[in-house]
C-alpha cells in the first residue's frame, strides 16, 4: 500500500457583484470572491491537496484559467472531475483536513453543510472531512477583510499489487 499526503493553499480577494461560495456552500454576504471560476477558495485548496500527491499536478494544470470552459464554473464540478482522475490513477481518498482563513464573514455556522457537501462530492464519509475556520486577528489581507484564504491537507492511498 502506498500512502501519500498533500497540501493545498488558495486565496482570493473580495469582489462586488459575485456570490460568495466556500466549500460548495453559498454564504449570504455582500461580497463574493474574484476568480475565473466561482472562486471557491476552499475547494481549490482541497483540489491541490488531493491532486498533488495522486497526480503530481495542481488545479491550475488540471483546469487552467486560460480555458473558457472553466469560466464561472461551479468548483464542485472541478472537485468531482479531479476525484475522477485521482481514482483512475488508482488512488482512494483517506481524508481531507482544511482551514478557512477569514476575518469576515463568520464561517462556523456553515461548516457542517460544507463538510457534508464536500464529502458527497468526493464520495467519502463525512467523518473523513474536517473543515475549521480561523481569523488572523486583523493582520494581513484576510485580517483587513480584503479576501479569504484556505489551506488543506489530504491523504490518498493506492493499493500495491
Amino acid at each position: 500500500m502506498k500512502i501519500k499526503s498533500g497540501i493545498g493553499f488558495d486565496a482570493h480577494r473580495f469582489a462586488r457583484g459575485r456570490k460568495l461560495v466556500v466549500g460548495g456552500v453559498e454564504i449570504d454576504y455582500d461580497l463574493g470572491l474574484e476568480g475565473h471560476s466561482d472562486a471557491d477558495v476552499l475547494i481549490h485548496a482541497i483540489v491541490d491537496a488531493l491532486a498533488g500527491p495522486a497526480l503530481g499536478r495542481d488545479i491550475g494544470n488540471l483546469f487552467p484559467d486560460s480555458d473558457s470552459a472553466y469560466k464561472g464554473i461551479d468548483s464542485k464540478i472541478l472537485l468531482a472531475k479531479a476525484v475522477e482522475m485521482i481514482r483512475r490513477a488508482g488512488f482512494e481518498i483517506s481524508n481531507v483536513d482544511a482551514e478557512i482563513i477569514a476575518q469576515k464573514p463568520k464561517m462556523a455556522p456553515h461548516i457542517p453543510l460544507m463538510c457534508k457537501t464536500l464529502a458527497d462530492v468526493m464520495g467519502i464519509d463525512v467523518e473523513d472531512v474536517t473543515v475549521k475556520a480561523t481569523t488572523t486577528e486583523r493582520m494581513g489581507f484576510t485580517g483587513r477583510e480584503e479576501g479569504i484564504a484556505a489551506l488543506a491537507t489530504a491523504i490518498v492511498i493506492k493499493e500495491q499489487s
